[in-house]
């Protein structure tokens, strides 16, 4: 998934050189003081990295109260078929519910999937082609009526309707109806607007999918949102967003966009039908920030609970946190990768050495300092597959020694490989980077520092963030506008290498607009192994060949990887049963927090 629909975009008007120094601050800033380094605070705060993949404060949690999430930004949307930003996915659970859904604990395990609205994993035929699933009892709508097996099929309709909903996941309209020949609900003939055949719905309790191939990931593709049931009488098409309705514990009370939302109990839910989610809070509310800064001063002073973005506190707040509640702050890995990549179609970097010149000449240590240093930029990144993601070696794939011999840098190999290319001067390229993520603007900047050290005159071009899309997911405009190397980051839709590699390595992914596939990879052999995955049923064969698609992609030198990111989140004095999940990339599962005090 992209920066931009996981992180969200926080407008910040500083200067990235006012952003380098902070970071540079932060990163030196490595201890609190009266909340001591590790243990809990005079607040009540767990501790440092309490909720890290482990449960902080479990017993606590008490029925009832106002939980109050506070967020730099709105979602894409609310719908459950077009968002597409990973906070707005977590969040959503409290208000939807799909067939199967990630399980409610810490970590690795968390991304492991679990029956919801089925009874089962579902029924799996022999060819590995047929699904299915009988849904529960006692499931309804917050009108309390059942939901029925059509629901299911109509909500996962609405994905074909792209020209009413945009955006959101296509996995399914992909794995379900590979030559597009379905038109979507609502230029659907059929009387009851279901006329997708690869569904069948033979009573109310039971749904039937038919993949015309099979794919190993199918229980992940209907384990995310947009997989949710929707109910044909309550569709308001693109206004859908402003107020869904509700199959969970909570359903929408109010919503003004850019403002506030509000969600209250959902009476008509059923612990019974849903033994996973807790429902502990009696409402549930997010109040939205223009300013980053406010927003973390606001959490501080514990007017609110946490950040619903979950992408790390600003640097200003980040500094003053650690120096002063360390206890209220966990440091997880986020599950992105934060990169370089050098599009194929813009000269030289056709040329496998002239993009080897650039991965041996930059600074690696540099790099993981502009992003903010080892706390709060995360780890250096040896390759392309990320931690949380079954297949990554992490560290131990290191075939520049980024993190070795040449974490600073190997000039000299560098210059070798620019002879190789026919390059020996060195060569003058442009730099591409979104103007509203200042750490990005500061990472183009240590890049074209190192760059030049090595002979490759490096200019940045800060284009609008909000147009990337059209900017540099236009291959033509990139080779138009000479970008030689694009800054930008990805982490997994689901923790597979198909939900992560798919829409930035495969060549059918290539696209005029909206392209993903920045570095133009077509390669046969990466091609195959993602077929090779798709149909591989065997978890260690799954595993092998996304080790090897990861291999094949470095290689190719198409990427220089600065940092597996980490972020430093805040964690306010009130949660309990506090835990960050591999599910949605180290945000806490937001759908089981509780509150230690209901006033």
């Amino acid at each position: 998934m992209t920066t931009q629909r996981t992180s969200g975009r926080r407008k910040q008007a500083m200067a990235a050189a006012a952003v380098v120094a902070a970071l540079l601050t932060t990163a030196a800033c490595g201890g609190g003081d009266d909340n001591k380094s590790d243990g809990g605070s005079k607040t009540g705060a767990a501790g440092f990295d309490a909720a890290n993949n482990k449960v902080a404060q479990a017993s606590l949690a008490k029925k009832g109260g106002e939980l109050k999430f506070a967020s730099a930004q709105d979602a894409d949307s609310w719908d459950t078929t077009r968002g597409y930003y990973g906070m707005a996915w977590n969040f959503m659970r409290y208000y939807s519910r799909q067939l199967v859904t990630y399980k409610n604990v810490p970590g690795k395990e968390g991304a492991e999937l679990q029956p919801d609205l089925a009874t089962d994993m579902g029924k799996l035929s022999a060819d590995k082609k047929t699904y299915t699933f009988t849904l529960r009892d006692g499931i309804t709508w917050e009108d309390g009526k059942p939901i029925t097996s059509k629901d299911v099929k109509y909500g996962i309709e609405r994905m074909w309707a792209q020209d009413v909903l945009s955006g959101g996941p296509v996995y399914l309209r992909d794995v379900l109806d590979p030559k597009g020949k379905y038109k979507g609900p609502y230029k659907d003939s059929d009387k009851e607007h279901l006329g997708l055949s690869a569904i069948d719905t033979p009573d109310e309790k039971t749904v039937v999918f038919h993949l015309p191939e099979a794919n190993s990931d199918f229980l992940q593709m209907i384990a995310l949102p947009s997989a949710s049931p929707v109910r044909q009488d309550k569709d308001t098409k693109s206004k859908y967003m402003l107020h869904p309705f509700s199959s969970g514990p909570y359903k929408f009370d109010s919503y003004s966009p850019g403002k506030d939302l509000k969600l209250v109990r959902n009476d008509a839910w059923k612990q019974s039908s849903d033994p996973f989610r807790k429902a502990y809070p009696d409402t549930v509310s997010i109040k939205f920030f223009t300013n980053a800064n406010v927003m973390d001063q606001r959490l501080i002073a514990g007017e609110y609970d946490l950040d619903l973005n979950q992408t790390g506190m600003s640097p200003q707040g980040r500094t003053v946190a650690l120096k002063q509640h360390k206890a209220n702050l966990d440091n997880p890995v986020s599950g992105f990768i934060r990169y370089a990549v050098f599009p194929q179609n813009v000269k030289p970097f056709d040329n496998i050495h002239c993009r080897n010149a650039a991965i041996y000449g930059a600074d690696h240590v540099s790099l993981q300092t502009a992003r903010g240093g080892p706390v709060a930029g995360g780890d250096i990144a040896t390759n392309m597959l990320p931690p949380s993601v079954p297949g990554s070696e992490g560290q131990k794939y290191d075939p520049y020694e980024s993190a070795g011999a040449n974490k600073n840098g190997n000039v000299d190999k560098a210059k070798e490989e620019l002879k190789a290319c026919g390059k020996p001067d060195g060569f003058s390229t442009t730099i591409a980077v979104r103007n509203n993520k200042p750490v990005e603007v500061a990472t183009a900047q240590s890049l074209q520092a190192s760059l030049k050290k090595v002979g490759i005159d490096a200019q940045i071009d800060q284009f609008d963030g909000s147009q990337t899309a059209g900017v540099i997911g236009s291959p033509s405009n990139v080779h138009k506008k000479n970008y030689g190397i694009i800054i930008m980051g990805w982490g997994p839709d689901f923790p597979s290498v198909q939900g992560y590699g798919l829409p930035i390595w495969n060549s059918k992914y290539i696209l005029d607009s909206g392209n993903n596939n920045f570095a133009m990879i077509k390669d046969k052999s990466i091609d195959k192994l993602f077929s090779d995955y798709t149909k591989a049923t065997e978890e260690s064969k799954q595993t092998e060949i996304a080790t090897q698609i990861d291999h094949k992609v470095m290689e190719g030198g198409y990427y220089l990887p600065f940092v597996y990111e980490r972020f430093v989140n805040w964690r306010g004095d009130r949660l309990a049963n506090v835990y960050t999940t591999n599910a949605y990339s180290g945000q806490y599962d937001f759908v089981n927090l509780g509150l230690k005090s209901t006033k």
